[in-house]
């Protein structure tokens, strides 16, 4: 088979890109600071870091710039310790960042581009590879400190100064790669994970041990006749939770210069239950729906199993309709004897990045906290959420002119908190927020202001020291 060369694209019109201006704008420098200045106090008792991952292009991009497939990844990382705040950002460096620097200049396109570089140009190794783009999320487990990428092997960073170490397979559990959300059982520790495949087999899951040794290679999911973009999974004592919805990666039409994804409603979501324990998948199907990602979900009493999500109609950030793309917070129960799913919306506005207390990870209930609209579906996204399903509460704040970020659980010794980093809209200064978990819609009880404007990013944790 003859493949086909293509020419190298033209450079991206960054002025007149949303995702490449403002709050988005690429962050080139890296720095080191301590001793922050934080409006109101920070807790002594909160020892350890929060860190977050997000797309951020070395040089000006080539091509297409697809937020969020595309960016080279910026780690960003806030350590608390004895009421003070030290701020440390680095870039992930790939092979091919490591290639631009040293040429000091753009060389890949990105993850939507056929165009890959010549050897004369960067070398056999990476001659016709495509951009590793570890930019998505950051994990600690088993010792390892990670950036996930979409659907590839992550990067090891070092915990220290969040330099880059090489590429990381977790013991041969992630070999032929993993998507950016992998799930840590908060009782057993294991670090379960899924990735999808462009061809045959199409989709795997493996586990990693507590100790970060292979518990379960890949292992090939029956039933997929075509390759699915699959971001997010939810995990439950018993099962993997895979959503998959229709938006199907189209490589004939790719490589004649159309869609990459295309989105098939009339194929429905299905949903697949993977046994942990290694038995045959129960599947579950229902009309199409889409989403990016979960907040928690568990194993009830009769069976079936719970999940909460952040349900959209289609996928707008990679596909058109005829109307606005709606959202909602969503409870849905799924019957693995009946392959029946029923879903009920537990918030009616349009919400994303829903993140709860990571001990709850397996277990329904608490709150969910989520950014949102302030005005339903108006607008942009411009508020914190937070919504108890079985409570049937919520609440929220208002931060005004800060563009806020996904908000992040930090447990502490004596009052539990949200976390999360926010960049001014006005004057584009970055803050990280601190909010009482018990009453967020107080507003923050700390903000440190960061020396560095951090770009609008993906996602992140809380690594207590």
């Amino acid at each position: 088979m003859t493949v086909p060369t293509f020419p190298r694209p033209a450079p991206v019109d960054l002025a007149h890109h949303s995702h490449l201006t403002g709050i988005f704008a690429p962050q080139r420098t890296e720095v080191d600071v301590r001793d922050l200045q934080v409006i109101g106090a920070l807790p002594d008792d909160l020892q350890g870091a929060y860190l977050r991952n997000g797309p951020n292009p070395r040089f000006d991009p080539i091509g297409n710039y697809v937020y969020p497939l595309d960016g080279d990844g910026m780690v960003h990382r806030v350590e608390l310790s004895g009421g003070t705040a030290r701020y440390t950002n680095r870039f992930v460096r790939t092979p091919m960042v490591v290639a631009e620097e040293k040429a000091g200049h753009v060389i890949w396109a990105g993850a939507t581009d056929l165009y890959t570089p010549g050897e004369r140009e960067v070398g056999p190794e990476l001659a016709g590879t495509p951009r590793e783009l570890p930019d998505i999320n950051v994990v600690r487990h088993g010792g390892r400190l990670l950036a996930m990428a979409e659907t590839a092997p992550p990067y090891r960073l070092d915990p220290t100064d969040l330099s880059t170490l090489g590429r990381e397979t977790c013991d041969g559990a992630m070999a032929v790669g993993s998507t950016a959300h992998p799930k840590v059982d908060p009782v057993t520790g294991e670090m379960v994970l899924f990735n999808y495949l462009l061809e045959a087999p199409y989709l795997t899951w493996s586990v990693v041990a507590r100790d970060g040794s292979l518990s379960r290679p890949p292992t090939v999911v029956e039933g997929l006749d075509k390759a699915l973009m699959i971001h997010d999974m939810a995990l439950t004592e018993r099962f993997v939770v895979l959503v998959l919805c229709p938006l199907v990666f189209d490589i004939p039409a790719m490589l004649t210069g159309g869609a990459v994804l295309d989105w098939r409603p009339d194929e429905g979501t299905r949903i697949a239950l993977i046994p942990r324990d290694g038995g045959p998948v129960r599947w579950a199907s229902c009309e199409a729906f889409w989403v990016w990602h979960f907040a928690n979900a568990r194993d009830l009493p009769d069976g079936r199993v719970g999940v909460d999500y952040a349900q959209w109609s289609y996928p707008g950030l990679l596909a058109t309709g005829d109307e606005p793309a709606l959202g909602g917070l969503v409870r849905a129960v799924i019957d693995p004897v009946r392959g029946t799913v029923d879903r009920e919306v537990v918030c009616d506005r349009d919400v994303e990045f829903p993140r709860v207390d990571d001990r709850r990870l397996t277990g329904l209930g608490g709150t969910v906290a989520a950014i949102g609209k302030l005005r339903g579906r108006e607008g942009i996204m411009d508020s914190l959420w937070f919504v108890d399903p079985d409570a049937g509460t919520e609440t929220h704040w208002e931060p005004g002119s800060l563009a806020v970020a996904e908000p992040v659980f930090i447990p502490g010794a004596g009052r539990d908190y949200w976390g999360m980093l926010g960049t001014d809209r006005c004057d584009l200064s970055s803050w990280f927020l601190l909010l009482p978990a018990d009453d967020p819609g107080l507003g923050p009880v700390a903000r440190v202001r960061l020396p560095i404007r951090v770009p609008a990013g993906l996602h992140g944790a809380w690594l207590p020291a």
